[in-house]
């Protein structure tokens, strides 16, 4: 039997990762197995299968397209996502951001095919083309998984599964569990790691990454910045509202419990159908789909980097759940400390959307664009042309005028956001990296990041042409030179001692 492959995927390579049992590529590609009529991730434990009985696919919903069932042992539905569609930045990417974070469910194909301005017979053609699936099979593949966490670790009837997963019938789940699992959803739920009833909406999810992961430094560096109201950081946990599709949701996530590269996630949302929204975001706020091998191979390479890289492998970039709310903290931040940017954003939550009750501290979802752009904002304590710039900024984002979903193109973005009066480079450079999560973004001149090159001989002039496409990354280990009081890792001491007033600025 012959090797399938889709491009650009390289069979001797994929093969040679699955002999190894290599866990690095695990949600890069998937393996189905001929003899079997099962797919599982490259590092499933069980026996390699002879390379004349495999076909490698670079999407699970590909793979199940195909006819192959999900390994029951290393489930491979469950890998981290694949790291590519955060680096790509073409419309299939585009399209496969916006599918996970609920496009489809939420307005269909045609709604998808409209954000991304393709007719639906193009994006289709385009994803086909591509990934051997269209945006239908791949929104069904998500709903499958959803739905497996949802039995898994509920007692809900599973006809409230079906709904809450995205599926149009009951009849409809049923197959898709059946076709996509090997078996019924009842059997699914008894070999389930244990449900119980617990207050509706509420799951506690392991959330997966590559390895190397730090959780405790990232949910650091999200907790130093956390805004009294909208989120809460005890050390350890760090909780914050998630504005969803059908409203608000608080999430508090902690490292995983066993050391593992992965975070603990306890989600308590006002609908479950909110369920896949609400994972994607924490894994692009937690950058739990990265590859850091590819990044720190890169970064390494240069001598001014290696010592920092060896010290914190596999450092992430922390982002936002939703690129509206950071590019309003951003505009709030400029000019301004970190805490003086917590404070100016808490006193704009009281437009935002109140949860049902507080959780512990938290009390409301960050305002949506269209209420502050009518918000009155004298009261906030910004400068009048800073008022002005957040009130044209949201104006801009309400309309439609400038873009900033998953699915937004990253390079109109950051041209649309120039245009705003207030808004310059580093702004718009900070929106496109924590908002956005763009991997390859440098922020010109942030002083932090001057201060750690004139530390290593560089400049920032030298640094914005090197370290490509991974400059984000390297943006971190820089602000972690200059301020270590945000990162936990012990950082080799730099030739130019940093003075302890260096500070991130503004809202970084």
């Amino acid at each position: 039997m012959l090797v399938v492959v889709t491009p650009p995927l390289d069979a001797e390579r994929c093969y040679r990762a699955v002999a190894g049992r290599d866990a690095r590529f695990d949600g890069w590609f998937f393996t189905a197995v001929h003899t079997t009529g099962i797919y599982c991730r490259p590092s499933c434990p069980a026996r390699t299968p002879l390379a004349r009985n495999v076909s490698f696919f670079t999407t699970a919903a590909a793979a199940q397209g195909a006819g192959f069932r999900a390994c029951r042992r290393c489930r491979p539905d469950a890998v981290p996502g694949s790291p590519e569609w955060d680096v790509r930045a073409d419309v299939v990417a585009r399209a496969m951001r916006l599918i996970a974070d609920g496009a489809v469910e939420r307005s269909g194909v045609p709604g998808l095919a409209a954000r991304l301005g393709y007719s639906e017979r193009q994006l289709h053609r385009l994803l086909v083309a591509e990934l051997g699936v269209g945006p239908l099979a791949l929104a069904r593949a998500q709903r499958a998984q959803t739905a497996r966490i949802l039995i898994e670790t509920t007692a809900l009837p599973m006809a409230d599964v079906a709904f809450a997963a995205g599926f149009a019938s009951i009849r409809q789940f049923n197959d898709t569990v059946r076709e996509v699992f090997a078996t019924s959803p009842s059997d699914l739920r008894r070999r389930g790691r244990g449900a119980s009833a617990g207050t509706p909406g509420g799951l506690t999810l392991r959330l997966a990454a590559r390895a190397p992961y730090d959780a405790a430094e990232v949910l650091l560096f999200l907790g130093a910045h956390a805004v009294p109201g909208l989120e809460e950081w005890d050390g350890t946990t760090f909780s914050r509202v998630l504005d969803l599709p059908h409203g608000p949701a608080v999430v508090h996530l902690s490292p995983a419990p066993d050391g593992a590269a992965a975070v603990l996630a306890r989600l308590r949302l006002a609908e479950l159908r909110d369920l896949g929204a609400a994972v994607t975001r924490c894994r692009r706020m937690l950058d739990l789909d990265a590859d850091p091998t590819a990044v720190d191979d890169v970064l390494s390479a240069d001598p001014a980097l290696a010592p920092l890289v060896a010290a914190a492998p596999g450092r992430r970039v922390p982002a936002a759940p939703d690129a509206d709310e950071l590019a309003i903290r951003a505009v709030l931040g400029q000019q301004v400390s970190v805490a003086g940017a917590r404070t100016l954003t808490a006193r704009l939550l009281p437009a935002g959307i109140p949860l049902a009750e507080p959780v512990g501290t938290l009390t409301h979802a960050f305002p949506r664009a269209a209420a502050l752009a009518e918000a009155d904002l004298g009261t906030v304590g910004l400068t009048g042309a800073r008022r002005r710039t957040v009130t044209a900024l949201a104006s801009a984002l309400a309309s439609g005028d400038i873009a900033l979903d998953p699915g937004a193109d990253r390079e109109e973005a950051g041209r649309a956001l120039l245009s705003v009066p207030g808004i310059g480079p580093w702004t718009a450079a900070l929106v496109g990296m924590r908002g956005l999560a763009d991997p390859d973004v440098w922020l010109p001149g942030d002083l932090a990041l001057r201060r750690s090159l004139a530390a290593l001989g560089s400049s920032d002039a030298d640094a914005a042409t090197r370290w490509r496409p991974w400059r984000s990354y390297a943006v971190l280990h820089l602000w972690a030179l200059a301020v270590p009081a945000l990162f936990t890792r012990p950082l080799p001491v730099p030739t130019t001692p940093l003075t302890r007033g260096s500070a991130l600025p503004r809202s970084a």
